[in-house]
């Protein structure tokens, strides 16, 4: 049973959103390079032209753009390195079956050497092994275009893309800046371990191909959070939110969403409709930004705009809806702890709604959050 096991897929299951994520990356990465860059049809002149391993590089590109196979430096040098040694092997080897595999050799050792591992850069290599009339016609320019030019086109591609699906690539470095722009490391990522010893980790592992410090370092920040639940018993939305809850409507005027904040302290107010469902959420950074925008367009200090904007609201059409967010994360009552901590923790939300059938049926704040782990570690020493 274990042997069958091990044959079967040991990728995590995908959602159907990041798998169509993923393929329209690709349709959009070889569909404009395709377009505007390089042509589908061979040409041997000037080598503006597609070739397979393209394809492979767009799987990781568009589909596993965390992985260090997939970053920049791997993808674009990876390539030129592997079309320069399948070109110079295609020139001196003579048997067809040596050359390919020579080629590929090559590249293996040269690629790991260069610490610019990219599997396609094993097709990069065979195709040119493959096609000496290729080689003959264009020499060393087949490194430089197709292959360089293209990868660079699909690198920046990849990108673009992904910042606009909210992925990250090029994959964030383990002392980047966090999102307040400072140096501290984001919570879940404080481990007590520095970057020095994480690369050990991995290279000990033998993982380093697979993950980046930073990756590593959230996951083990998420995992010693996970276990922090099993020693403490699961503890869930259920047990930590707040459950008499002021909510707004989305009509409701922008002085009397002031007022709330005001009356009770909140950073949060939940907007709902008419039959209670959950429609989103005003963060008093919201209310202020808008009173900031005000004070501009009006050349007055802030003070006094911000005034402005509570008394005068009512004399002008500004309501709840125009300031709120429906983005951001949402939660059920059975969302355990170690959930909310990346949501909470990295993120830029102070509070997570909790939804039922599409009504608010509470809400979790840092403060919440801050509460249900001092009680954990209470109950686990």
């Amino acid at each position: 049973m274990s042997v069958l096991r091990s044959l079967g897929p040991v990728v995590p299951r995908t959602s159907i959103r990041e798998a169509l994520r993923a393929g329209f990356g690709a349709l959009v990465g070889l569909g404009v390079t395709g377009l505007f860059v390089l042509s589908p049809q061979i040409d041997l002149k000037l080598g503006l032209y597609l070739i397979a391993p393209f394809g492979a590089s767009s799987v990781l590109l568009f589909a596993v753009p965390n992985s260090p196979l997939a970053q920049p430096w791997s993808a674009a040098v990876g390539n030129l390195i592997a079309a320069l040694v399948g070109v110079a092997v295609c020139m001196v080897v003579p048997d067809p079956v040596l050359r390919i595999a020579l080629a590929v050799a090559l590249t293996i050792v040269f690629t790991i050497m260069a610490r610019a591992v990219h599997p396609p850069a094993g097709a990069v290599a065979m195709t040119a092994a493959m096609n000496p009339d290729t080689v003959e016609a264009l020499g060393f320019w087949f490194a430089f275009s197709p292959v360089a030019l293209g990868t660079l086109m699909l690198v920046a591609l990849a990108a673009g893309y992904a910042r606009l699906t909210g992925r990250h690539y090029p994959f964030r470095q383990f002392d980047d800046a966090n999102i307040h722009g400072t140096a501290d490391a984001v919570p879940s990522e404080r481990l007590g371990l520095s970057e020095d010893e994480l690369t050990e980790i991995l290279e000990r592992y033998r993982q380093s191909f697979n993950l980046g410090t930073e990756d590593l370092a959230r996951l083990i920040g998420a995992a010693e959070a996970q276990a922090a639940t099993h020693r403490t018993g699961p503890i869930t939305a259920t047990d930590m939110m707040s459950r008499d809850l002021v909510t707004v409507r989305p009509e409701t005027p922008l002085a009397d969403v002031a007022r709330e904040f005001r009356e009770h302290r909140f950073t949060s107010l939940p907007v709902v409709g008419k039959d209670g469902c959950y429609l989103g959420v005003i963060f008093q950074i919201h209310l202020i930004m808008r009173a900031g925008d005000d004070a501009a367009r009006l050349k007055w200090r802030f003070p006094p705009a911000f005034r402005r904007l509570i008394n005068a609201d009512r004399n002008r059409p500004v309501e709840a809806q125009e300031i709120m967010t429906a983005k951001g994360p949402r939660a059920t009552l059975t969302t355990p702890l170690a959930a909310f901590m990346p949501m909470l923790a990295d993120g830029d939300v102070d509070a997570v709604p909790v939804l039922e059938y599409g009504r608010i049926v509470g809400i979790v704040t840092r403060t919440d959050l801050v509460a249900a782990l001092a009680r954990a570690g209470l109950r686990g020493s």
